[in-house]
């Protein structure tokens, strides 16, 4: 029976980590997995590989200029790390450019606002628009409006993001983002504003993914900073008279291609066999997407190339995919399930960073709920850096949460989110919010579970 490392240990000592690979109690594959971590812990290549794109690449909107760039680059650093097999997978996206965006308050109180457009929004007229706001505490509450109170009107939804080290209240307020200019319009309003879906207190607006009804008028939909949802608040609760002014130039030009770009370490004995690492490649436009997701295509890439340089490979192949235009509608991930449906029984488990580049605390699985707890002891050493064992309720992340509909294992190796959302499609997603001690953790995580998997004798299907 294979042996595997105690549930109890929880020491974050390095001393007593590397005694640890010498304990009789575990076997080769432990222990090539903590030698492992400990190079990963040791290493800073993905800072470097962060650094880079984020420096030579910086934004890449899906469909832009610098999204073809980031592609190149992909291709040309899985290249050169020396991944086994790298190549390209078309993925037809819509090309949306942002414009500018001004809002301001003409009366009562005059005052400048900041917004940012978000994406996929139409443009306003030339020269403006101008309407009275009315303010809704949440897409629900806007839901249950009636037509006569918000026609000709600017809605301004001010639901606020509430912080959780799991990034929960993220799920509570998107909605407005996403569905509230369909909403809006339905009860005839002339644009939509909404408080930036974020934590932080900056004076710089949020952007994000939004989506219109082709059967619904399209109207302008924008977010505010967070301190001027505050501001409109407070005029609010002097008068109902306030009146916004919101010019924004974006522009919907089609289609065109874009790739996920896939490098392989390919596996020794089961090289059909497919342990995926995801990330995403694009990102918003505001910063330099150095969280969102520059740093997941570090962890991922910088864990399979320590992986590649192991004396002997795994049994299985890992499989790193730095996914297409994830902001915009998981679109990557879409195609890369078409594409792969013949061989998504092959998928032995995935697992995608995409949620910043804080610290990883707890490992979630979804895999046959026979094999759970062994699958959990398999994992068991990533305790010793002070990741907790979670539940069978993993959604995977990002694209590789639709893999599970496919059949496919994932696992979710949870990042602390604390202060994610201050930075998340903002200007402020920059290089310097990215620690190097908690990036190589990641990597060490990352390393660790892919190798176990890749030689895991478990079957981890069905899903239930």
């Amino acid at each position: 029976m294979r042996k595997s490392l105690p549930i109890f240990i929880t020491s974050l000592s390095l001393t007593l980590f590397s005694s640890l690979t010498t304990a009789t109690s575990y076997d080769s594959n432990q222990k090539v997995a903590l030698d492992l971590t400990q190079n990963a812990l040791k290493s800073d290549l993905a800072y470097k590989i962060t650094e880079s794109l984020t420096v030579e690449v910086g934004p890449r909107l899906a469909g832009s200029p610098q999204n073809a760039v980031a592609v190149d680059w992909a291709e040309a650093k899985l290249n050169a790390l020396g991944f086994d097999k790298v190549y390209k997978e078309q993925v037809v996206v819509p090309v949306w450019q942002r414009g500018s965006a001004a809002a301001k308050v003409i009366s009562p109180y005059p005052q400048n606002l900041v917004v940012s457009a978000l994406g996929g929004s139409v443009a306003t007229p030339k020269n403006g628009l101008t309407g009275k706001i009315i303010r809704f505490e949440s897409l629900d509450a806007l839901k249950h409006a009636s037509h006569k109170d918000v026609e000709g009107k600017i809605v301004f939804i001010d639901k606020k993001t509430e912080r959780f080290k799991t990034g929960a209240g993220y799920g509570q307020s998107v909605g407005g983002r996403v569905n509230g200019a369909i909403e809006a319009a339905k009860l005839g309003a002339i644009a939509i504003v909404i408080r930036s879906v974020g934590t932080d207190h900056d004076r710089m607006a949020h952007t994000g993914m939004m989506r219109y009804d082709d059967s619904i008028n399209k109207i302008p939909a924008a977010a505010l900073s967070a301190p001027d949802a505050d501001m409109l608040d407070a005029m609010l609760t002097r008068t109902n008279e306030v009146e916004l002014q919101l010019t924004m130039t974006p522009q919907s030009l089609g289609t065109t291609t874009t790739y996920n770009v896939i490098g392989e370490v390919t596996g020794a004995t089961k090289p059909d066999e497919i342990v995926l690492l995801g990330a995403h490649l694009d990102s918003w436009d505001e910063g330099t997407g150095a969280i969102d997701d520059a740093s997941g295509v570090a962890i991922v890439t910088a864990a399979a190339k320590l992986i590649s340089e192991l004396p002997q490979r795994p049994a299985r192949t890992i499989r790193v995919v730095l996914f297409a235009a994830e902001e915009i509608g998981m679109l990557g991930g879409k195609a890369y399930v078409e594409q792969h449906k013949d061989e998504m029984a092959q998928h032995y488990i995935a697992a995608e960073s995409d949620f910043g580049a804080d610290r990883i605390y707890r490992a979630d699985l979804k895999v046959a709920a026979g094999v759970f707890n062994e699958a959990q002891a398999l994992l068991a050493s990533l305790t010793a850096f002070g990741v907790e064992l979670g539940d069978n309720n993993a959604r995977g992340g990002s694209e590789v949460s639709l893999l599970p509909a496919q059949g496919v294992p994932v696992a979710s190796l949870r990042q602390n989110g604390q202060d994610y959302f201050d930075y998340h499609h903002t200007p402020n997603d920059t290089l310097d919010k990215v620690d190097p001690e908690a990036l190589a953790q990641n990597v060490a995580v990352y390393a660790q579970f892919a190798y176990l998997m890749a030689q895991s004798e478990l079957l981890l299907r069905p899903l239930e």
